[in-house]
C-alpha cells in the first residue's frame, strides 16, 4: 500500500499557520519555534494518507504541544522577575518568515490572552483565529463541544474586560504619532512628550532580571515622561521604526546595539500603553 508523507512544498505553505497557532498560545518566538520543529518532525515521519486537510491536522499537532507547553511555561512565569511581556514578533517586510497578521498578534491581545487559563487561551485562539470546531477543540481537552463552546463565550467575556479600545488608526496616523513621540524623546522636550500621552498612559518594563527594569508598572503622562527622559538623557539610547506584531512600533538602539523592543496602544490619538521589553533573551532574534 502506498503512504503519502509531507513534502518540503506542502510544509512551506502551512508553515505560517504552524507557527500563528503555536505564538498565539505562547507568546515567546523561541518557544514558538520549538513547536514548529516539533510539528514538522512529527509530519514527516507520519503516514498522511487518509488525511484529507493537511493545513488542520498540523494546526491540531501544533496546538497539543503548544498547550503542553504552555502549562509549564505558566508554571515559569511565576517565577520570572517582573512583569512578563510577549517576545516580539517582525511582521512585515522585516519578517523573515511569513507571518499571519490579524488583531490576535497584537502585544494588547497578547496580553490580554495571558488573562486566560490554558483551556481557555487554546479555546480562544484555535476557534476564534484559525476556525476549529468546537468539537474537535474539545477532544483535546476531554471536554464535549458544549462545555467548550461555554469556555469560549467565558474566555471572550474575561478578555473584553482587560482588553482596550482597538487601535483604529490608520498606519500613517500611528507612524505620525510615533515619529512625534520619537523626536520628543530624543530630544528630550518633556512638555511634548507628555503632550502624546494619555494622562493614565501606563509604562511596563520587561527586564526579566537580565538587565535593570522597573519590576513595577507605571501610571501616568508625567511620570511616565519624566521616566523615560531620564533614561534616553543616561542612556542616550536612539529610536529605529519597525514594524512588530501586526503594528508600527520602534525598536531602541545604543549605536548599534539593540536594547529595547517598544510596542505601542494608541487610542483616540494618544499614546495609552507603552511595553517595553528589555529582556537580551527576548531580543535575540531581532535585527
Amino acid at each position: 500500500m502506498t503512504t503519502t508523507t509531507l513534502d518540503a512544498e506542502a510544509w512551506r505553505a502551512h508553515r505560517s499557520a504552524v507557527f500563528g497557532v503555536a505564538y498565539r498560545l505562547l507568546g515567546t518566538v523561541s518557544d514558538a519555534e520549538d513547536v514548529v520543529q516539533d510539528t514538522w518532525l512529527r509530519a514527516a515521519g507520519a503516514d498522511l494518507t487518509e488525511v484529507r486537510d493537511l493545513r488542520a491536522w498540523l494546526i491540531t499537532v501544533a496546538a497539543r504541544r503548544s498547550y503542553d507547553v504552555l502549562t509549564s511555561a505558566r508554571a515559569r512565569r511565576e517565577s520570572y522577575v517582573g512583569p512578563w511581556l510577549p517576545e516580539p514578533l517582525l511582521t512585515g517586510p522585516d519578517a523573515a518568515e511569513p507571518v499571519i497578521v490579524d488583531d490576535s498578534i497584537s502585544t494588547t491581545m497578547l496580553l490580554a490572552l495571558e488573562n486566560l487559563t490554558p483551556e481557555e487561551r487554546l479555546t480562544t485562539v484555535l476557534n476564534g483565529v484559525f476556525d476549529v470546531p468546537y468539537t474537535e477543540i474539545g477532544e483535546m481537552i476531554g471536554k464535549s463541544a458544549a462545555a467548550t463552546r461555554q469556555l469560549a463565550s467565558r474566555a471572550r467575556k474575561r478578555m473584553a474586560e482587560v482588553t482596550e479600545v482597538h487601535d483604529e488608526h490608520s498606519t500613517a496616523e500611528r507612524e505620525r504619532i510615533l515619529r512625534a513621540f520619537k523626536a520628543a524623546y530624543e530630544e528630550g522636550d518633556l512638555a511634548r512628550l507628555i503632550g502624546l500621552l494619555h494622562p493614565d498612559a501606563v509604562y511596563t518594563t520587561d527586564g526579566g532580571g537580565k538587565v535593570n527594569a522597573a519590576r513595577k508598572t507605571i501610571v501616568g503622562a508625567d511620570k511616565v515622561a519624566r521616566v523615560l527622559l531620564g533614561i534616553a538623557a543616561k542612556l542616550g539610547d536612539a529610536y529605529r521604526d519597525v514594524e512588530f506584531n501586526g503594528r508600527p512600533n520602534l525598536l531602541g538602539y545604543r549605536g548599534e546595539d539593540l536594547t529595547s523592543a517598544d510596542a505601542f496602544t494608541i487610542t483616540e490619538g494618544r499614546i495609552t500603553r507603552i511595553d517595553r521589553v528589555l529582556n537580551p533573551d527576548k531580543l535575540s532574534h531581532l535585527p
